[in-house]
């Protein structure tokens, strides 16, 4: 697989995955570019050493530790923005759940977010998270039981819009 291939065919994917992180379109945008362009230096090595879920992991690897460096960075001076993008004209009644949910995940601390977004929305194990994350698989369950805590407390009586059970 090409590099052009590759990032035409995930983009769209790690973009979804960074805006739930981060709830900022041109961060999540920003991102993505980075991301991108990092694995395009190395794309040769990663290409002979992996196949494609492989490569699918590694991107996401990638594009996690840029969202917490970026958050490093800014939590001395972090500007929060009140406005959302505007939903798209097909995502129809679907556009108050995203942006609830939205509003819901950005409540969350960067690593609870990028828990509950992997392992819900992308549906990767405990063993993978813990993995991309760099900790325990206990870690993860922890930080799960806490987020989901902390978003059932968020919701209030629009529980119904959780991400599991």
């Amino acid at each position: 697989m090409e590099f052009e291939e590759f990032a035409g065919t995930r983009s769209r994917r790690l973009f979804h995955v960074a805006y739930l992180m981060c709830g900022d379109w041109h961060q999540a945008q920003d991102l993505v570019q980075n991301t991108l362009a990092k694995m395009f230096t190395v794309w040769g090595r990663l290409r002979r050493g992996r196949d494609e879920p492989g490569l699918d992991a590694y991107a996401r690897k990638v594009l996690l530790r840029m969202y917490l460096s970026q958050q490093r960075l800014r939590r001395s001076g972090e500007v929060v923005s009140a406005e959302l993008p505007e939903p798209s004209a097909h995502s129809g009644g679907q556009s108050d759940l995203r942006l609830t949910l939205v509003a819901a995940l950005a409540q969350l601390p960067p690593r609870n977010r990028m828990v509950v977004v992997l392992r819900y929305l992308e549906d990767q194990s405990v063993e993978d998270v813990a993995e991309l994350l760099e900790v325990s698989p206990g870690a993860v369950k922890s930080l799960t039981t806490r987020s989901l805590a902390k978003l059932r407390e968020v919701l209030g009586n629009d529980r119904e819009l959780m991400l599991c059970p």
